[in-house]
């Protein structure tokens, strides 16, 4: 599958990764890569994977999964289904279904998810919460893009 990154340094604003500009990616699919070298701030949503080794400052959400590669530097609070982090996160995570931790990984904030996953090596300076709540929580945040969910 290829990567398609963007993101360039300085870059500032809102971004939405759309299928139509990511190239067809797939459900669930990778659907943006912000490159080591590459900055961004501002507020990203969307709905597939994201894969970040630059740096990113701001808000993610997620309906699906955001990966922080080993060299990406994210400050900002992340609200997403899974989170994957292998570099460094300072700001909260609410993560419904699941956080890993990687070895290399460094978390300076709050994780609240519903399974928590730490390979030995990897730092937390926060405090955790685990369990049902985490996905209520996500779910009475407004997401990307609000889809006709019946109750």
């Amino acid at each position: 599958m290829a990567r398609t990154p963007f993101g360039s340094k300085g870059m500032e604003g809102d971004y939405t990764p759309a299928a139509s500009t990511m190239g067809s990616s797939g459900s669930g699919g990778l659907s943006a890569f912000i490159d080591q070298g590459s900055e961004f701030e501002g507020k990203l949503s969307f709905k597939d994977t994201v894969r970040i080794d630059g740096r990113f400052r701001g808000e993610i959400t997620s309906e699906n999964t955001l990966i922080v590669g080993e060299t990406g530097e994210i400050e900002a609070t992340i609200r997403s289904k899974t989170v994957a982090v292998s570099g460094s996160v300072t700001g909260d995570i609410v993560a419904g279904t699941k956080v890993v931790l990687h070895k290399t990984a460094r978390v300076h904030g709050n994780i609240e998810t519903g399974s928590l996953v730490v390979e030995d090596g990897a730092e937390i300076d926060g405090q955790i919460k685990m369990g049902k709540s985490a996905s209520s929580q996500l779910k009475a945040v407004p997401g990307p893009a609000p889809k006709d969910e019946k109750s």
